[in-house]
């Protein structure tokens, strides 16, 4: 149930009904109503709604807004009570958002912004809007706010709503400046990248000025902006690129059921993100994060959050973030799961999935370019980038201090690198080669289908090469890892470093 007030309002407001959006089920809440006969011409008007949800909510719950002539601000605020819970209970947590009144439908047409739990007010008008919203005239017409409920605690969520329409003359958008597609570049080369960053257009705490700067620091060529749900950040670069970094425009795609990096869709692109699995729509927008321009990427794949954990499968993914992150467990389990993936494709001689791997830096101390994908690409534009990735011709590294060299060679001339097929008979002697500096302490490993064949201790310098021979029936391909020392006894060591595959036969 559901209650309003305001100076010219009173009544009750009943729920409205479920009903489904073309994917998961949603509430829609009573109508509030600002719409005066003649509306004031400067001024403003208030309305508070308050309710509380209860467990088992629908993942959407839609509080419409009758918005009327004249209005050159929407502000809105919210809180809920994060109710005290046992031990091993989920407390209360709700996301919010906003459409337009161009409606709540799939594909996000209406779509006007959204934070999350990241902030507790926004506001929109012409000429700004909060972080994460995106700025535009408040046409009149019903407008739709989101809440998420996130978690639900037993006692159910209770939460209060305000709204606030200000008035006047609306002012003028300004146009947006995106990143260019090109920076200057070395020609063919490696090219270091981080494709999975949080500013503060979304939950992180960095501004788009202090990740650039971070990125810089890094040694990074490369970046992709990757907000939760939102592509309000695309137009906050402004000035921020240059001919030493790439910038990128994405969004993550944050789902109940996993996050996908849409990887470099075209600037002012939104994704869609309210559906499920069961739903069968990830297809859809898989599709349309490569119709505009971008790849499809599953991040975190094994993560233990809620929602986290990956359940659409990888048959439309472009590449897979195997690394997120300081190496965890967690990337000890997606990089297993990505392997025997990749077993599968090269026994079959199906399409394989390149891995990937990005720091998911929200806020200091998190490191920008922890780790980072290290691209072979033509030159250091987008769609040089994406053809590396999307090629597999890449691999990942903890810092830019760390650098490989991967390849297999026959000795009747032929030669493969990262992510490429050197051709040759099942029994043709083949020669891998790994070249690697900047990782002290290190060991590296040669993984093939059969599993880790090889393993050498680099010098104390940490930079060294390793040789090792096999043939095309021995190996179907192989990769290769550098990691650190183990410090849980039975565990391997962190990476330090790792390839995609060379493929052999």
């Amino acid at each position: 149930m559901a209650e309003t007030s305001g100076p010219s309002a009173g009544r009750s407001m009943g729920r409205r009904g479920l009903f489904v959006t073309g994917a998961a089920a949603a509430l829609t809440l009573g109508t509030v109503s600002f719409a005066n006969a003649a509306p004031p011409s400067s001024g403003e008007e208030t309305r508070t709604v308050r309710g509380t949800l209860p467990p088992g909510a629908p993942d959407f719950v839609y509080l419409p807004v009758e918005v009327p002539r004249g209005v050159r601000e929407i502000a809105v605020s919210y809180a809920y009570e994060r109710t005290p819970v046992p031990p091993g209970t989920q407390g209360n947590a709700l996301d919010i958002g906003i459409f337009d009144e161009r409606g709540t439908g799939l594909g996000g047409r209406g779509f006007r912004g959204w934070s999350g739990g990241a902030r507790t007010a926004f506001f929109i008008r012409a000429d700004d809007a909060s972080p994460g919203y995106i700025r535009g005239h408040v046409r009149a017409g019903t407008w739709n706010i989101a809440l998420g409920p996130y978690t639900v605690a037993p006692e159910g969520l209770p939460y209060v709503v305000t709204i606030t329409l200000r008035y006047g003359a609306p002012g003028r958008t300004p146009e947006a400046v995106y990143p260019p597609e090109r920076a200057k570049g070395r020609g063919r080369a490696w090219y270091r990248g981080d494709c999975h960053l949080h500013s503060v257009y979304s939950d992180g705490a960095r501004t788009p000025a202090e990740i650039a700067a971070a990125a810089r620091g890094a040694g990074l060529d490369f970046i992709n902006s990757s907000e939760h749900n939102t592509h309000s950040a695309h137009r906050a670069w402004a000035g921020l690129w240059g001919g030493d970094l790439l910038i990128l425009t994405g969004e993550e795609v944050t789902t109940r059921n996993g996050h996908v990096l849409a990887v470099s869709v075209e600037p002012g692109t939104f994704i869609d993100w309210r559906y499920r699995a069961r739903d069968n729509r990830f297809g859809h927008y898989a599709r349309e994060i490569r119709r505009a321009g971008g790849l499809v990427v599953p991040a975190h794949p094994h993560a233990t959050c809620i929602g986290c954990h990956w359940k659409f499968g990888f048959g439309e993914a472009d590449a897979v973030e195997v690394w997120n992150g300081p190496y965890t467990p967690e990337d000890e389990i997606s990089l297993a799961s990505w392997d025997n993936a990749l077993v599968a494709s090269a026994r079959s001689g199906r399409a394989w999935t390149p891995a990937m791997g990005n720091s998911d830096a929200h806020r200091v101390p998190q490191a920008v370019g922890l780790p980072q994908t290290v691209v072979l690409a033509d030159d250091l534009t987008r769609e040089s980038i994406l053809d590396g990735i999307r090629a597999g011709h890449s691999y990942i590294a903890e810092s830019s201090s760390v650098s490989v060299a991967f390849s297999a060679a026959s000795g009747r001339g032929g030669h493969a690198g990262i992510g490429e097929r050197l051709q040759a008979d099942s029994d043709t002697p083949v020669t891998i080669r790994l070249e690697v500096t900047g990782a002290p302490g290190c060991t590296t490993h040669f993984v093939t289908d059969q599993g880790t064949l090889h393993t050498t201790t680099l010098p104390a310098s940490g930079t060294g090469t390793v040789e090792w021979r096999t043939t095309p029936s021995y190996a179907t391909y192989v990769r290769a890892e550098v990691r650190h020392p183990a410090t849980v006894p039975g565990l391997p060591g962190a990476l330090a470093a790792m390839t995609n595959p060379v493929f052999l036969g």
